[in-house]
């Protein structure tokens, strides 16, 4: 059972920048997807930034540019950086991994493991 921490979560004005780090608890020696995605409050979750083992990244056009997704494999951990906030990207933000293949940000959260999520907040 992989266990997924998420933080880095805060209220930023528009225009801002968070990092949002996400520890693992376990290297995987596996072919696998890692990524992000994010809900508002009464809406579905959205698929923001996908990562595979090759490092090759995938991300939704309405963070296309403004969001930067990366691993460091040494300390286990994922990252979104996020530049130019908008009002719009405030939301919970989940870290997921799945494995095997990356099959598109819909899938993210809904197969393999994901963690409890950590707030963004822009006004």
């Amino acid at each position: 059972q992989v266990q997924l921490v998420e933080s880095g979560g805060d209220s930023v004005q528009a225009g801002g920048s968070l990092r949002l780090p996400c520890a693992a608890s376990e290297k995987s020696v596996r072919n696998y997807c890692m990524g992000w995605f994010r809900q508002r409050a009464g809406e579905q979750r959205e698929g923001v930034a996908a990562i595979d083992t090759y490092g090759s990244t995938t991300y939704a056009d309405s963070v296309e540019g403004r969001f930067t997704v990366s691993l460091d494999n040494a300390k286990n951990s994922l990252y979104l950086q996020m530049d130019s906030l908008k009002p719009e990207d405030t939301a919970m933000y989940y870290c997921a991994l799945q494995w095997g293949p990356c099959t598109g940000l819909g899938s993210l959260g809904i197969f393999g493991y994901s963690g409890q999520g950590t707030q963004v907040t822009v006004s």
